[in-house]
């Protein structure tokens, strides 16, 4: 394992988010990160669609991992503004948010992801959400 999945996959298995939404991580390279989400009822809102909430937090953290990859080995990273667009109700029996850095900076990284979600047979995706991710970089 290198550096980069390292650091990603130590900090991944410390949030209690994550785990408590049963996301995991599945890819971790250099400026991409992809968090997967199995459906569970625990998770969805009143129509039986995954809950936004739900979405939101696996791509928002796509998202800062893959800033996090880009990130000096002395600073961390939080979120500091995000839109998202969900494009269609969160049907499906699995979830895939990836997040792309886009720029990085010295103190701010753009990023931008989505959230697909999958057919029965792997064959083939739906973008359910778009997001657009400011992250700084903090000093641990």
């Amino acid at each position: 394992m290198n550096y980069i999945n390292e650091r990603i996959a130590a900090s991944f298995c410390a949030q209690g988010m994550m785990a408590t939404l049963g996301a995991s991580l599945v890819l971790a390279t250099d400026g991409e990160v992809h968090i997967s989400l199995p459906f569970s009822p625990h998770l969805s809102q009143q129509h039986g669609y995954v809950h936004a909430g739900a979405i939101t937090s696996i791509i928002d953290s796509a998202c800062g991992y893959a800033a996090l990859t880009k990130a000096p080995p002395e600073c961390e990273v939080v979120t500091a503004e995000f839109k998202i667009n969900l494009l269609r109700p969160a049907l499906g029996r699995c979830f895939l948010a990836i997040g792309k850095v886009q720029n990085a900076g010295r103190l701010l990284t753009v990023c931008t992801g989505e959230v697909r979600t999958f057919a029965e047979d792997d064959s083939a995706y739906k973008v359910v959400a778009l997001m657009q991710a400011t992250i700084v970089n903090v000093p641990r």
